[in-house]
């Protein structure tokens, strides 16, 4: 229901277009990563309008599959009899394309890595919208 209320508010809430006029689609996931990205690119202020069809919008957002790489239980013991026991956590990563529509060409990627697997979704989205804020939009003042 969290969730829900997050995607309904995320496309009812305008976003100021400060960015010549950026209007970005971002591109449903699977594992409904496209939510996370979309109330970060909100919450961390990024200077585009996050609009809820493609046919409106400038520029697409694709995010892949959040890849979990979970550490077993076996691994963990190896680890801390011969190494060090930091990095035993489990690990995500995911990727992302900023594409320009009417040009079909990719204008940003970012790639992205935290620790905490699954769990750390909203971190990684984080990220996403703050590389897109300080490497893309930056560039089109």
């Amino acid at each position: 229901m969290r969730k829900l209320c997050l995607v309904a508010l995320c496309l009812t809430i305008p976003v100021v277009a400060r960015a010549q006029g950026t209007m970005v689609y971002v591109a449903p996931t699977d594992d409904g990563f496209h939510t996370y990205i979309t109330a970060a690119i909100q919450k961390k202020k990024v200077p585009v309008s996050i609009v809820a069809t493609k046919d409106l919008s400038t520029h697409t957002l694709t995010a892949s599959q959040v890849k979990v790489e979970n550490v077993t239980t076996g691994k963990r013991v190896v680890n801390c009899l011969f190494a060090y026991c930091a990095g035993n956590e489990d690990k995500a990563s995911t990727s992302v394309t900023l594409t320009d529509n009417k040009a079909g060409t990719v204008v940003w990627s970012y790639a992205v890595n935290k620790g905490r697997g699954a769990k750390n979704m909203q971190s990684m989205a984080e990220a996403i919208a703050k590389h897109l804020k300080d490497e893309y939009t930056s560039t089109l003042h």
